[in-house]
């Protein structure tokens, strides 16, 4: 677990995500079956489940890319299904997304890599303001050193922190991480998952962690939400999520191999 004070970081009369009786199908496929959620300000949930169990469709949801079939999904006090394109996109602006591929630009070197959404969403920004916010998001990261060098020189691990870095340049009230620690060393993922706990200290965000990764859950979050079959068995502490628990949960957690 996390070692931020949760009585000064965590608000839980405060919700910036709610989620209830929310059903989203495919065809023939039900993919989420009715699930409810709440994560509060200041708060890591760890969204955890095999994959295809439907994790990365309910971040989709989150940010409105797709339209849920049933049920009622609000974000920092806005209907995701009631926005009209500007308004998503305003609120969009708000919340950033950590991609598991990090999805930099191949073309661009690390600033302007940083710069380049910064720019495109802040008007009339001058070139120092620019250079302090790319350089202070490298630093909450620890890579200030690569800010001119290209992604295909860097590691895995360092993609994965340019990632975030770029979406902390616009100072999110909510970070949606998908697959942090995916195709990393046991090391790396350890570097990633302290930068997740740094970045809800330092900029007080609210965060949704997609994985499958026990240790990411375990050592990211405040609460886990056990999605199986299209629902949330249990949302409560790692702890007590994996508590004596067996089935389906149990399950879950020998096949991880976790010590």
């Amino acid at each position: 677990m996390n070692n931020i004070n949760q009585e000064d970081a965590i608000n839980t009369n405060e919700p910036v995500i709610s989620i209830s009786g929310l059903y989203k199908s495919f065809g023939e496929l039900d993919v989420l079956k009715g699930i409810d959620l709440t994560v509060f300000k200041g708060e890591n949930v760890a969204v955890l489940g095999k994959s295809g169990s439907g994790k990365s469709v309910l971040i989709k949801l989150i940010v409105g890319l797709l339209k849920p079939d049933k049920g009622e999904i609000m974000v920092l006090d806005k209907h995701i299904t009631e926005l009209k394109q500007k308004e998503l996109d305003e609120l969009r602006l708000r919340i950033g997304f950590s991609f598991q591929s990090s999805a930099l630009y191949d073309s661009m070197n690390i600033y302007q890599n940083l710069a380049f959404p910064l720019t495109m969403n802040v008007k009339n920004l001058t070139k120092i303001q620019v250079d302090e916010a790319v350089e202070e998001a490298l630093e909450a990261v620890g890579l200030k050193d690569k800010i001119q060098e290209m992604p295909a020189d860097l590691s895995g691990g360092q993609r994965k922190r340019i990632g975030i870095a770029r979406t902390l340049i616009l100072k999110p009230d909510i970070m949606l991480y998908d697959e942090p620690t995916s195709g990393l060393d046991p090391i790396t993922s350890a570097e990633i998952n302290a930068l997740i706990n740094d970045v809800q200290t330092k900029y007080k965000t609210s965060s949704v962690i997609i994985t499958h990764d026990l240790t990411c859950a375990k050592n990211t979050c405040d609460r886990v939400a056990m999605l199986i079959d299209g629902q949330f068995l249990k949302i409560d502490t790692f702890k007590n999520v994996f508590n004596n628990e067996a089935g389906q949960i149990n399950d879950f957690f020998t096949y991880n191999f976790i010590q």
